[in-house]
């Protein structure tokens, strides 16, 4: 049975899954569905009342009888590297791949379904309430008078972006940046906003969550720092151990996100409250086991490997 992981060509984070999955003698194949067509070829056939599906990357071929476990790493857009890309080509071919590839019984990391709509972060933010997360007051609007308003009652607010940085040239996308209520909030009306009130921290979070188990690492805030992301600091990752709450809240999260890894960042105020800033279902976690030795790759690579087969394709993956 194979592992199937959608990436690119170049990760360096996909690259330490493969690594483990050879150690342990399973079978893997990787795909860029921006390689279909071309360098990748696929077939699907319905017949007879049956079901059959290759697909055959740099001459090794996979079929969906075969296939064990889908990790959706960071695939690129399909058909993009086609002679003549266009959107109708992206359409067909992602209706035919992931048609395909939902099709058999596989387990997925993470659902595509379920994938897309944890990337939406008001959505995120309802469910970490849900899950009895501390989250701070945060507002998205497009009103400019709402804004200044919630400026005005938490005082120090950031402002940023939440669909992250923007593909392609346009450098438009706003850095996390901390304001007050005099600041010029009439741009607001241009697009949503999303304001938060500012958390003083301590330290940065970054939770690894692959299926049951937990990854913490802890790195020390300069002072005033308001995006850990960004920056040259002195500190580095160390592990730190999850508060028994926090793993609790956690793994409600996940169960009602429907994700088997998700990546968590949190603020760690004064007081030791942990403070959820985001989960992002795809995060990467190459540069938290390089600088604290957890052994995350192995665990991913452990999940994928695994021979359970969720075979309830026809239902939703909520």
């Amino acid at each position: 049975m194979t592992v199937l992981i959608l990436t690119s060509e170049e990760d360096v984070t996909a690259d330490m899954v493969v690594a483990r999955l050879h150690e342990t003698g399973t079978p893997v194949l990787r795909l860029d569905p921006a390689d279909l067509p071309g360098k990748a070829v696929l077939s699907a056939e319905y017949a007879h009342g049956d079901f059959t599906g290759h697909l055959s990357v740099n001459g090794h071929v996979l079929s969906m009888s075969g296939l064990r476990s889908i990790w959706v790493r960071r695939p690129g857009e399909p058909a993009a590297h086609a002679a003549h890309p266009s959107q109708w080509l992206t359409a067909e071919t992602r209706q035919a791949l992931f048609g395909m590839l939902h099709s058999a019984p596989a387990r997925w990391m993470n659902h595509p379904g379920n994938a897309d709509r944890a990337r939406l972060k008001p959505w995120q933010l309802r469910v970490a309430h849900l899950s009895g997360f501390a989250v701070p007051p945060t507002v998205f609007t497009t009103s400019p008078r709402l804004a200044r308003e919630f400026a005005e009652d938490h005082r120090d607010v950031v402002v940023k972006s939440a669909s992250g940085p923007p593909p392609g040239e346009p450098g438009v996308a706003l850095p996390t940046t901390l304001i007050g209520p005099d600041a010029d909030f009439s741009a607001v009306a241009a697009g949503p906003a999303l304001l938060q009130r500012y958390v003083p921290k301590r330290a940065d979070i970054r939770l690894t969550c692959v299926g049951a188990r937990l990854f913490a690492a802890r790195k020390t805030a300069d002072p005033g720092q308001v995006d850990g992301r960004y920056g040259d600091t002195e500190h580095a990752w160390e592990p730190v151990t999850v508060p028994e709450r926090i793993a609790g809240t956690v793994r409600e999260y996940v169960r009602l996100a429907g994700l088997a890894y998700a990546a968590f960042d949190f603020a760690e105020d004064e007081d030791g409250v942990w403070w959820f800033l985001e989960c992002n279902q795809g995060g990467q976690f190459g540069f938290v086991e390089l600088e604290t030795a957890q052994p995350i790759s192995a665990a991913v690579a452990q999940w994928l490997a695994h021979r359970t087969a969720d075979r309830r394709i026809l239902k939703n993956a909520d």
